[in-house]
């Protein structure tokens, strides 16, 4: 989702671009996206050269990093599930050292890399986490492991001369793919359920996403980290809102955590007989119980950066979900 829009808004600005995509992926979805928003959707997209090539690609990403002068990484594997801790690392720890040798050898004047809050150090408990959070990998989801791993093949660059910035976003708001990540939010209002998970984090538009990443990866700034979070709700706030948007019920019931940790031994079970990825872990019920509060000020005040409603995104991802799922 974040990579789709950043591509639409750095062709619409006129930049030359290249961009990489999987063997096998599906471009349809890109063009898609760009279509919600324009109407020569296919006029821009035909501006993307696309190179095919993955992360851990070596001889191809060298042939995509020809004459690039900016590098935008937004791509990782998402996945809570212990049982894929290895392809994460080797997808998201491992091709963000390789995008960033690469960098150093092309000498690409900035990298502008999309890490999570979930490597943000924890705070205590009604204490905001800022960007100078020690980080404690005891509590953390194998995610957050490993893109918090991929964090320090950054910064190491930074050490050997690459200029950096770095965002934290929270969950990222937007439409266009809602079966994976964020975009399942939507899904989930959809079949109504009277019931919500406790807790809360922080939530921002996918707009608001590239806005940043463009303006600081374009700016003098280098060699910081920022945490991108519009607001910090519940729950039980943002699939309210979700719901509303749909004319549903919002949920009353909070999932209680005795219910919780029933439903994680039959999602293990289930994944031992299936052999299907885990959807609820130790971690991610840990999560649920010490909710994280997010400090966005530090981005704010070194652009003097206003972020948008949710409301309004919400409401036209909405109108989107409805359309492509009558």
């Amino acid at each position: 989702m974040v990579g789709a829009h950043l591509l639409l808004r750095l062709v619409e600005k006129g930049d030359s671009v290249r961009a990489i995509h999987r063997t096998g992926s599906n471009l349809e979805r890109v063009k898609k996206v760009f279509g919600y928003y324009c109407e020569n959707a296919n006029e821009l997209f035909e501006k993307i050269e696309w190179i095919e090539a993955d992360l851990n690609d070596i001889p191809k990403l060298e042939i995509a990093f020809e004459s690039i002068t900016h590098v935008y990484h937004a791509a990782a594997l998402i996945s809570f599930d212990p049982s894929n801790y290895k392809k994460l690392q080797k997808v998201n720890t491992e091709g963000t050292a390789n995008i960033v040798n690469l960098c150093i050898a092309n000498c690409i004047e900035k990298l502008g890399y999309v890490s999570t809050i979930g490597a943000i150090g924890k705070s205590p408990e009604g204490v905001k986490a800022d960007e100078e959070n020690e980080w404690t990998p005891q509590e953390a989801n194998v995610y957050g492991l490993t893109k918090h791993a991929a964090e320090m093949e950054v910064w190491r660059g930074s050490q050997e001369g690459l200029d950096i910035v770095m965002l934290n976003p929270g969950v990222i708001i937007g439409p266009g793919f809602w079966d994976t990540g964020s975009g399942a939010l939507f899904t989930i209002a959809k079949k109504g359920h009277s019931y919500y998970p406790p807790g809360g984090t922080g939530f921002v538009t996918v707009h608001d996403v590239v806005r940043l990443l463009i303006q600081l990866t374009e700016s003098s700034v280098k060699n910081e980290r920022f945490i991108t979070v519009a607001q910090n709700l519940t729950y039980l706030e943002i699939l309210t809102k979700i719901a509303i948007e749909f004319g549903l019920k919002p949920p009353k019931r909070q999932l209680k955590f005795w219910q919780l940790e029933i439903g994680r031994w039959v999602d293990w079970l289930k994944h031992l007989i299936t052999k299907k990825g885990r959807r609820i872990t130790k971690s991610s019920i840990r999560s649920l119980k010490q909710r994280q509060i997010f400090d966005s000020r530090k981005v704010k005040r070194a652009l003097h950066f206003q972020f948008e409603p949710l409301e309004d995104v919400i409401a036209f991802s909405c109108r989107k979900f409805e359309q492509e799922n009558p």
